[in-house]
């Protein structure tokens, strides 16, 4: 009895300590386990970063009338109420006249875009080139190409889509846009670069300006002209001029009218035409709009070529006869013949009427004015904004210039553009005045502009905003700080280990419930004896 009693002590401590070490470990283990599972889970959901899904590029080809001008634009992957935030990257001015020069020899065409598009392929990120999508957009050139030879046209443009399709990006096509687009796109630009639709708050968030006036833009390329402008509210809604423009949530009543035949390059032959029909000589002319001392040579084919002279063929016409135009310098007479190239007569003097009987309602708001008529203000060297005095002032004096003092009046020298800018003055003052109705008032909103900050003032800027609405975007990425794989390697780890204690703990538990149960029973044992 008594030895039984002595070694029954020292037992029951050592299957305690037997028993205590293994279950303070799993105790630590699951402790640790369920410590790490929550730690990583709530690092995993709440330090998360959501990353922008990079940047999309897009290619716009400007083929004017007078030249093709590349522009690479991009934009965040992500939009802003379905338009994206469009910048300009890169430009290139592909060398050569406008595509519609290439209607006799359209396979030539390739070899003109080559220097240009190797370029853009160094602007765009390598990876991207499959997915980014590259538009050829046609103007009043290939416009007048398609009415006069519509089987040359479509030679060009099928010449333009081989090039293309041989190339590394998505090429969506050459169309040829119409007027009414054209001028559309214009105004898109200009409003948006001037911060019209969009611009970032305290928060450096995009949102829509409160309470800000649109801006109307005038457009002036080598074959057309247009004006664009939201309209008022007493406007003939029925009329095909004004159209509905969304942009960023929002909708616009638009007065948009291009004006074929008004571009810079055909109104000046037309100018020509008409100094040929009336003159008694045909060989000889004198031209009040080129500088005195100036005289230059051109072929009938140059001059009635085009579908826009075509009426005002003589009847001896023969493209190969040579015409000498002289200049005579003298602004009074310039002004007063290049008034005959419009037809304000049809208008009756009607408030709502600019040229050749065109429905306009009246001009309202700041406008910009941008291409052909920010340079040929310029060669006046004036820019911005200023009064339709000092506007005039500048064309006299530069109109009463000889040949010889214009290359030191111009910054930069072109004999085919220094012989115009006299007519070019001349014309904007009887469009802008006769035809568009600007008064010395409103003169003073026009802002003559090339480009705002490091984009230019194109329509092919507003195009590429506009099919940003049919590009897809796409969703954020998030950046989780701890990879998938390693989250749920590390998740399996300490759940199995968590498990595993549990499952040890229990069976303790269990064993040592049992020890107890036996203890008790031979303790009662003892007291029976």
């Amino acid at each position: 009895m008594f030895t039984v009693l002595t070694r029954q002590p020292c037992e029951q401590a050592g299957l305690k300590a037997l028993y205590r070490t293994p279950a303070i470990i799993a105790l630590v283990v699951l402790l640790v386990s369920v410590v790490v599972l929550v730690s990583i889970t709530l690092i995993q959901i709440h330090k998360q970063e959501v990353l922008p899904p990079g940047l999309k590029y897009g290619i716009v080809l400007d083929a004017g009338s007078s030249r093709t001008t590349v522009y690479v634009y991009q934009w965040p992957a992500e939009k802003e109420n379905n338009t994206g935030v469009v910048s300009q990257t890169f430009k290139c001015s592909v060398k050569g006249s406008g595509i519609s020069s290439y209607g006799k020899n359209p396979q030539d065409i390739p070899k003109a875009f080559e220097e240009c598009m190797q370029k853009v392929k160094e602007q765009v990120p390598t990876h991207l080139h499959r997915s980014t999508r590259i538009h050829l957009g046609a103007t009043a050139g290939m416009r007048l190409l398609r009415l006069q030879n519509e089987t040359a046209a479509n030679e060009v443009l099928a010449s333009i889509q081989s090039y293309f399709k041989s190339q590394p990006f998505d090429f969506r096509g050459a169309q040829i846009i119409s007027g009414q687009e054209e001028g559309v796109y214009g105004w898109i630009t200009a409003n948006y670069l001037m911060g019209k639709f969009l611009e970032k708050n305290l928060w450096r968030m995009w949102v829509h300006p409160h309470g800000v006036e649109t801006t109307g833009a005038l457009d002036l390329g080598g074959a057309s002209t247009q004006i664009s402008f939201v309209a008022g509210e007493k406007v003939e809604l029925n009329t095909s001029d004004i159209t509905q423009v969304s942009l960023y949530g929002y909708t616009y009543a638009l007065y948009t009218h291009s004006f074929q035949c008004y571009g810079r390059n055909e109104a000046e032959k037309r100018f020509l035409a008409m100094l040929l029909q009336n003159s008694t000589t045909k060989t000889y002319l004198a031209n009040p709009c080129y500088p005195r001392d100036y005289s230059t040579n051109f072929t009938m084919g140059h001059l009635f070529d085009s579908l826009c002279t075509v009426n005002q063929r003589p009847a001896n016409y023969n493209p190969d006869n040579i015409i000498t135009f002289e200049g005579t310098g003298d602004p009074s007479l310039c002004r007063e013949k290049v008034a005959s190239i419009f037809d304000f007569k049809t208008c009756h003097d009607r408030e709502t009427c600019s040229s050749d009987g065109v429905y306009q309602p009246k001009v309202k708001g700041p406008f910009v004015a941008f291409a052909g008529f920010y340079y040929t203000a310029s060669a006046l060297n004036l820019s911005g904004s200023f009064s339709l005095d000092t506007f005039n002032s500048s064309t006299w004096n530069f109109c009463s210039q000889n040949w010889s003092q214009l290359p030191l009046l111009l910054p930069k020298f072109d004999e085919v553009y220094a012989r115009s800018y006299c007519f070019s003055a001349n014309y904007i003052y009887h469009l802008f005045v006769n035809g568009y109705k600007f008064t010395e008032d409103t003169w003073s909103r026009i802002h003559f502009k090339k480009e705002v900050g490091n984009s230019s003032i194109a329509w092919s800027l507003g195009y590429m905003l506009s099919l940003t609405n049919q590009i897809p975007a796409e969703s954020p990425l998030i950046h989780l700080p701890v990879q998938p794989p390693v989250f749920v390697g590390i998740l399996a780890l300490f759940t199995a280990a968590a498990l595993l204690c549990l499952a040890f703990l229990a069976y303790l538990c269990l064993v040592s419930r049992k020890k107890r149960h036996s203890e008790h029973a031979f303790d009662h044992a003892v007291d029976s004896e």
